[in-house]
């Protein structure tokens, strides 16, 4: 499942509604007209027609000719994914292949993967290793450079190799060979920003702020009316400075502090940056004036709760998912609370922009079955595949709804249906078997208030530039490796401080500056830019 460590969340279902997908292809016969189903004995299918299970994207089916199974370990919420699994019987009956999910609960996958790695018994396609090692083992040849086959991959040519050339760059080794089979757009384009109690704000007579000016005229009044609040809140940590750098033009996915300027193509540390300062002391006023609750680095999961769904805080940086789970937790006592999207702040105005591809690390072993392997992957990245590993089997498991949504019949006395059901029941949404999620999904289905979310940014696109993804040498990953804990340790640090400590200013920033850069960041800062130079000239 779709996952940050975003981190923004550590719950499982915050990192399942961060997912943005791409929409599948085709339509369907109706399934009494599909090919019978394999008999046990594994035989594969006869010759199926591309239009008979959509756009294969070029992939004939069945993709063997004589048995085949393929062994693929996954971490897994569900106990076993076994033959009696929709996805295992449909994959056997399209491609002849016959898959054998071998899955691990996801808090012991990683010490499981080690083992099996470290033996040398790799599985036929596997996911999760580091890249840094995933790449290692490749020059080993003991995973396949998947683009040594393209010719045989229409899907993995078109969307890595074609549309999105930069992939081999950012994910390859330095000998232009990439192991790691990517996802291809997973993320929704808005899943975190701002949210506000709307319904105090209404209440009070409290327009919804459109810049950092109103934003803080309104927490102001919002003390005024209800002197006992602290106004915002967060959960965050320090994780804060990182979901609002993006409003300050200094944010970053994965790297922050450092970021990519685009104005002139370089890479920086946000923490030294002026326009960082200018955010610290924006905090420092909120906090001063008591618009900020104090425990805004520290605050607990269930604090923060406490105050968003109550009357003492009313603003909050979170994500999308929040603003119903929220409703739905306080409805009976409170029926009139609407927690909605917000609009950035910040001199940007702008949010972050999720990948549109995604990097789990999925990788085949160097096998007899490396072929077989590929093909398989290269179906799931298909339209095709991506309908039936995201939306399931048409008339089979699911009809499609009026509002162009699949509807599960054996599921209708389910108050929800989300994809750790879908997962559970049929085998679908398995965490590196989905490599094309279908935007027909209920995955993506939007509720009212996270589809206001995505207008409000999407109209008029009010996020920032995506950074490159860089690629780092090992003499490289060793230094940063070194460097870039203690260097975000000393940032959060001083951030810290600058706020909370009313004798901090100019002083200590000019101090601070001077302090982290003897501390290695601008060593840290060159490797990237040295990465971002060959990046630059890599065709």
């Amino acid at each position: 499942m779709p996952k940050k460590r975003i981190r923004m969340s550590v719950i499982l279902s915050v990192l399942m509604l961060m997912l943005s997908a791409c929409g599948g292809g085709g339509g369907k016969a109706p399934a009494e007209d599909q090919a019978e189903a394999p008999a046990s004995n594994n035989e594969p299918p006869a010759a199926a027609s591309a239009a008979q299970y959509g756009d294969t994207g070029g992939l004939k089916l069945p993709l063997v000719d004589e048995p085949t199974t393929i062994k693929f370990m996954l971490p897994s919420n569900s106990s076993k994914i076994g033959d009696d699994k929709l996805i295992v019987q449909e994959l056997l009956k399209r491609t002849g292949i016959k898959v054998e999910f071998q899955t691990y609960s996801p808090q012991t996958y990683q010490d499981k993967l080690k083992v099996v790695v470290a033996s040398g018994k790799l599985p036929d396609i596997f996911i999760g290793l580091k890249p840094a090692e995933l790449k290692k083992i490749g020059q080993q040849k003991g995973v396949v450079a998947i683009n040594e086959y393209a010719d045989m991959l229409p899907n993995f040519s078109k969307l890595y190799l074609q549309e999105n050339d930069w992939v081999i760059k950012s994910y390859g080794d330095q000998n232009g060979n990439i192991y790691t089979w990517p996802i291809y757009d997973l993320n929704r384009e808005v899943n975190h920003g701002f949210l506000y109690r709307k319904d105090i704000f209404d209440k009070n007579g409290i327009k919804e702020w459109t810049n950092t000016e109103e934003f803080y005229q309104a927490l102001k009044k919002l003390k005024e009316i209800y002197p006992d609040s602290y106004p915002y809140a967060s959960k965050g940590l320090a994780h804060i400075f990182g979901d609002w750098s993006f409003g300050w033009g200094l944010g970053n996915n994965d790297n922050y502090p450092a970021y990519y300027d685009e104005k002139d193509g370089t890479w920086k540390y946000a923490s030294v940056q002026p326009e960082h300062k200018d955010m610290l002391d924006f905090m420092k006023k909120l906090y001063n004036e008591g618009l900020m609750d104090p425990e805004f680095l520290t605050d607990t999961q269930d604090s923060w709760t406490t105050k968003m769904t109550t009357d003492k805080s009313f603003v909050t940086w979170d994500w999308i998912g929040r603003l119903d789970l929220f409703y739905n937790q306080v409805k009976e006592k409170n029926p009139d609370y609407n927690l909605r999207y917000a609009n950035p702040i910040g001199p940007t105005g702008h949010v972050r922009t999720l990948p549109k591809v995604s990097d789990f690390s999925v990788a085949v072993a160097n096998n007899k079955n490396k072929e077989a392997a590929l093909k398989l992957l290269d179906y799931l990245t298909s339209p095709s595949g991506g309908e039936l590993m995201t939306v399931g089997v048409e008339g089979v498991n699911f009809n499609w709804g009026e509002d162009g949504r699949p509807v599960y019949p054996e599921l209708k006395d389910l108050p929800l249906v989300d994809i750790g059901v879908l997962e559970d029941r049929y085998g679908m949404w398995l965490e590196g078997a989905y490599l094309r999620p279908d935007k027909r999904s209920v995955y993506y289905k939007f509720s009212e208030k996270e589809q206001e979310a995505q207008d409000k940014i999407m109209k008029e696109d009010k996020r920032e530039p995506f950074d490159p993804i860089l690629n780092f040498t090992d003499d490289e990953i060793s230094t940063l490796a070194e460097l870039q804990t203690s260097l975000q340790k000393a940032s959060e640090e001083f951030n810290a401080k600058y706020i909370l400590d009313k004798s901090y200013g100019d002083a200590q920033w000019e101090e601070f500056k001077k302090s982290i850069s003897k501390q290695g960041m601008d060593d840290l800062i060159k490797i990237y830019n040295d990465a971002q130079k060959r990046y630059d000239a890599a065709k």
